[in-house]
């Protein structure tokens, strides 16, 4: 297996930079019975943009570069995140990835970043793309409103094989500043699940960049969640580099990559989750995915592409 990088050992650089500098970041740190780190970015902190920034670089393992800037979508102006990496599959589905369901009686969060790659969770994934890390430290994102209890922290530390006190996490609540963001950024990541999914093998993906919309907060979590779902399936648009033989199937697969090749596509995400009674699992899975993808295959030099922003769809979901 891969271990050329450690996602864990690159994130924690970042990880002293934002401890370091708790006022400008906007973030509370804390430490559990144990020792656990504990950041802050939104529950009882003020968090902001300059947090979803390195907070999403955290997420990506180290191996992701990111900017923030504003951008036009129609007559609307948002802030928007851009994302770029030359470690595509290491830094999406090897770190930032949100494959983790993290429980402890009634504690629920979805888990990603670095940590996975120790805990090997989910373990498919791993195996898919052959990665494995060897840290003594480990930096896991939980998408919630509430600190963890104790012994779940505890149990995140034994999955990952770590001492508790080498434990890091981070909490980003989906309807703070912090949290629209880092979700905003997990657009190449969304891209490169979608085009694992339909079969292309990971592997053949050299480079990525991306860039979507950061929604306005909302206070309630699940309009929040829509939102920001909203703006990677309507405003979101990903190039990828990739190195493929099969240009025929490959032609196929970027058809249905983006989130347009859903049944579900045009509706405000809000609306497919209510139809759906807030059953993820019975979604159409083909509408997560960026509104718009560009590929380029090295092994030929063509550019293929499909689907477009859809600016009124953004305009519903996030109410101008």
């Amino acid at each position: 297996m891969e271990k050329s990088l450690s996602v864990n050992r690159l994130a924690w650089k970042l990880l002293e930079k934002l401890c370091a500098n708790p006022e400008l970041y906007s973030v509370k740190i804390e430490k559990t019975k144990y020792g656990a780190l504990i950041v802050d970015a939104g529950i009882n902190a003020k968090g902001g943009f300059q947090a979803g920034k390195i907070i999403t670089e955290i997420c990506m393992g180290g191996c992701g570069k990111v900017e923030i800037s504003l951008s036009q979508y129609g007559d609307i102006t948002l802030p928007t995140i851009t994302v770029h990496t030359d470690n595509p599959v290491i830094a999406t589905l090897g770190s930032q990835f949100a494959g983790w369901n993290i429980k402890e009686e009634d504690y629920f969060a979805i888990g990603s970043g670095p940590a996975r790659a120790l805990a090997q969770k989910p373990k498919e994934v791993y195996e898919k793309i052959g990665y494995v890390d060897d840290s003594d430290k480990a930096i896991v994102v939980l998408e919630t409103d509430k600190h963890p209890p104790e012994k779940l922290v505890r149990q995140l530390a034994k999955d990952c094989r770590i001492q508790c006190e080498n434990l890091a996490i981070i909490l980003t609540p989906t309807a703070s500043v912090a949290g629209a963001t880092q979700v905003s950024g997990r657009i190449i990541e969304t891209g490169v699940y979608k085009l694992t999914r339909l079969g292309l093998n990971p592997k053949t993906i050299l480079y990525a960049w991306g860039r979507a919309p950061i929604p306005p907060t909302h206070p309630k979590f699940v309009e929040a969640m829509a939102r920001t779902n909203d703006a990677i399936l309507y405003g979101g648009a990903t190039y990828y580099v990739v190195d493929c033989e099969n240009e025929a199937e490959l032609a196929e697969i970027v058809k249905k990559t983006p989130s347009n090749a859903s049944k579900d596509y045009g509706k405000p995400f809000s609306e497919i989750l209510k139809a759906a009674n807030h059953d993820f699992y019975k979604i159409d899975p083909n509408i997560f995915a960026p509104a718009k993808i560009t590929l380029n295959n090295v092994r030929t030099g063509r550019v293929f592409k499909a689907g477009e922003i859809n600016n009124e769809a953004l305009r519903k979901s996030f109410t101008f």
